[in-house]
């Protein structure tokens, strides 16, 4: 893999038309601004200019808008009024009445009342403008020939005033806005009205059939309804007779006698745990040694009453005796022996009470007992008339329900009577569509705004496209980025043309070239353009590629330059042959010899059909036997030689003899130019590193593809190593400005003539060329 490690130092010069780093997308607009501009200029005329050709040809269309509200509080105005609050309208009311709006039953009625099957702006016949002019030319081309049939001119002209009519909401309100358009101002306030007329018609006929219809259907059921009621109430009148079910008050008699008993055994049974309670109470008095008088009837009783106080009086003096005479005194046991008299006399009264209390007891229970059996027996009879009972319920709520749904009935009947006698609609125009004076439609200034943003969008995508899609160098800042090596010089296309010799030149030739040297010939100027235009661009770009490779650290003070390409056609053997002939008219010694042994370009055009490289190689000839030399420059040339298309050529580039040759002409020359075959289709040039010190690599302008680079200098890393620098050839000196302005034509012809004249440097290089050889 190439591995992008010959970065150019952050320098100041170094910086490209672009300004200073900033964003990756600002960075890319400007150069797709600078680069695409054209393209985005020629694309927003286009659209611009057919949106302004739709506005001019296209058919003028008219809208007029007709307004209807739906209001509940109108048809309840001549109805009964329900008690309580106005019921709101169902949100899913409005978007109902707009689907009505839309039926084809309204559209056929608004389409009969104005007669517009007749008219040709509906039924197809019409002049619809330029577009319509096409479909219609279109459907003649690809549809049938036959006349329509009435069914499909109906629908035909049903689908263009469906087309043409629109029904909206406005806002959340109750609202709806019919808008009709037409190429007639007039004929669209007409289809809007006729439309809103339609639905307020097609809404009464509706709620005339609709109530019609329900009258009689009612008419009918009431008849059912009253009959099944009356056998109802028969039914409920005869099951009562038969069972001696006999209502008092809303109550059945059984009934009321059940509840009659119960609520007297409720009040025996607390009567009983009275009696009960005084008497436990009672004998529990009675277990004591003196017994408590603390019960109601002990304390009324006066008897008790002064057998206690006597006690009480006794038990004091017997208290007292007892202390002053001690316990087993005669008054003391006298005193006791009273005390137990009076003692029994209380519980003979307590026991009376007792008996009483028992006796009450008693007679509560049997009262209790005598209830419960009375409502045990009014029960089992109640139970017995149960089911009777349930019957008797079925049929009175069977009754009432035919009776309520009777009633029902009956009121809707009178309302339908009412509705149909009058009827009336929820829904009203409240406005009327007026006649438009201005065309809703194309808006010119609309067609215009959106044809430019149309055209914004479309320039621009179509030219970040190209711009994205355009993958070849078109710029030394590509270069640089993408192959971390100095862009060298861009240098401009040259056009082949026929050498020309003058009489002058034909003169230094022969007093310049021995007898006993051959002389090169010029089938094309392009290969010594440096000769016959030194003050050109392309000149003054190989100059800056010589003054690279004279300041490069890794050059030896013999220098072996090799020239290479990616692929074939991109120029490298042209730039070889005008940058030895440069470096040869300045005065140095210099050797270009053409390594590209499979497809010796220079030796086609400069030697043909000469011993060469190959021969001297292999030992056929010395170097001396096959050099060629260029009298106007001195340059001196060694072709591949005659039997160039042959195998393993890259053998004959890495032997040792190669390198031996090469090392022979380091003594000799300054400089040792050599033409290596491209890259990517041989991998002779790869071998040539045995005796070439640096390489320069040739790109063709807006062909050669960057991946194709990446991918042949990645393949050879030892010539990367190498590389001094990349040059661009066939550069459109005039697209170029798009890229990189400061290498335009503009700069180079305006600031060029302050350095001196073309045909003084010409002069001078024929005076130089006859002096070096004389």
């Amino acid at each position: 893999m190439l591995e992008l490690n010959k970065r150019l130092p952050p320098d100041e010069s170094a910086q490209t038309i672009w300004g200073p780093p900033g964003g990756e997308s600002r960075s890319f607009f400007k150069k797709l601004m600078q680069r695409q501009l054209p393209t985005i200029i020629v694309l927003m005329i286009l659209t611009i200019g057919l949106g302004v050709f739709y506005a001019l040809t296209a058919a003028p269309i008219y809208t007029a808008a007709a307004s209807i509200v739906i209001d509940i509080r109108n048809p309840q105005s001549f109805q009964q009024k329900s008690p309580g609050p106005e019921p709101p309208i169902d949100a899913s009311e409005v978007p109902t009445q707009i689907e009505i709006l839309k039926s084809r039953n309204v559209s056929r009625s608004a389409i009969q009342q104005l007669r517009l099957g007749e008219d040709p702006e509906f039924n197809g016949d019409g002049d619809g403008g330029f577009m319509q002019k096409i479909l219609r030319l279109k459907a003649r081309i690809f549809g049938s020939e036959r006349p329509p049939t009435p069914a499909e001119m109906e629908r035909r002209v049903l689908d263009a005033f469906e087309s043409k009519r629109t029904v909206t909401r406005v806002g959340q309100s109750y609202v709806m806005e019919i808008d009709a358009q037409s190429t007639d101002p007039e004929k669209s306030a007409q289809i809007a009205n006729a439309i809103a007329d339609a639905y307020i018609d097609d809404q009464l006929e509706a709620k005339y059939q609709a109530t019609r219809r329900a009258s009689t259907w009612l008419q009918d059921r009431l008849k059912e309804l009253r009959a099944e009621a009356s056998n109802q109430q028969r039914a409920v009148v005869d099951f009562r007779a038969k069972n001696n079910i006999v209502d008092t008050g809303g109550r059945l008699m059984n009934d009321q006698q059940i509840s009659e008993v119960n609520s007297q055994l409720i009040i025996a049974q607390a009567a009983t745990a009275e009696a009960k309670a005084r008497y436990d109470r009672i004998r529990q008095i009675m277990n004591q040694e003196v017994p408590d008088a603390s019960i109601a009837d002990a304390l009324k009783n006066e008897l008790i009453i002064k057998l206690r106080e006597r006690y009480l009086d006794l038990v004091a003096r017997e208290t007292l005796l007892s202390e002053k005479y001690g316990s087993g005194h005669l008054a003391v046991v006298g005193l006791r022996s009273q005390m137990r008299e009076i003692l029994r006399s209380i519980k003979d009264e307590m026991r009376k009470i007792e008996e009483s209390y028992k006796s009450d007891y008693q007679i509560a229970q049997a009262r209790e007992q005598s209830l419960s059996n009375s409502l045990g027996a009014a029960v089992a009879q109640s139970q017995m008339k149960d089911h009777a009972q349930v019957q008797l319920q079925e049929l009175e709520s069977g009754a009432q329900t035919s009776k309520s749904l009777y009633d029902n009935f009956l009121q809707r009947y009178m309302d339908a009577v009412q509705q149909q006698s009058f009827p009336i609609t929820e829904a009203r125009v409240i406005s009327f569509a007026d006649t438009p004076s201005t065309k809703s439609f194309p808006k010119t200034s609309l067609v215009l705004l959106l044809a430019t943003a149309i055209g914004l969008v479309l320039s621009f995508g179509i030219a970040s496209l190209r711009e994205l899609t355009d993958r070849v160098f078109r710029s030394s800042e590509q270069v640089e980025e993408v192959l971390s090596v100095n862009c060298l010089a861009m240098l401009p296309l040259l056009k082949a043309a026929s050498a020309v010799k003058s009489e002058e030149s034909s003169d230094v030739e022969a007093l310049s070239c021995p007898p006993s040297r051959s002389r090169l010939v010029r089938p094309h100027a392009i290969l010594d353009h440096v000769l016959s235009d030194p003050l050109s661009q392309f000149t003054e770009g190989l100059r800056a590629v010589k003054v690279a490779t004279d300041f490069n650290g890794v050059m030896k003070s013999k220098r072996v330059i090799g020239i290479t390409s990616t692929l074939p056609h991109e120029g490298k053997s042209t730039i070889a042959a005008n940058f030895a002939q440069m470096i040869a008219h300045s005065g140095a010694s210099v050797i270009l010899i053409d390594a590209d042994l499979r497809n010796p370009t220079l030796s086609r055009q400069l030697a043909p059909d000469s011993a060469g490289l190959i021969e001297v190689i292999v030992g056929f000839k010395s170097i001396d036997d096959v050099l060629m030399l260029d009298p106007r420059s001195g340059l001196k040339f060694l072709s591949a030689g005659a039997k160039s298309q042959m195998l393993h050529t890259n053998e004959l580039l890495a032997s040792d003899m190669m390198r031996n040759v090469v090392e022979s002409l380091r003594q000799s020359y300054d400089y040792i130019i050599v033409d290596l075959p491209p890259l990517i289709p041989v991998i002779d040039a790869r071998v040539t590193t045995n005796f070439v010190d640096a390489f320069l690599y040739v790109l063709e302008w807006g062909r050669s593809r960057i991946d194709a680079a990446k991918h042949g200098l990645g393949n050879a890393p030892e010539i990367y190593e190498r590389l001094i620098g990349v040059v661009i050839n066939k550069v459109d000196m005039s697209a170029i400005r798009s890229y990189e302005r400061y290498r335009s034509d503009y700069y180079y012809k305006k600031y060029n003539a302050q350095y001196g004249s073309s045909s003084y440097f010409k002069s001078d290089a024929r005076r130089r060329t006859a002096k070096t050889e004389l």
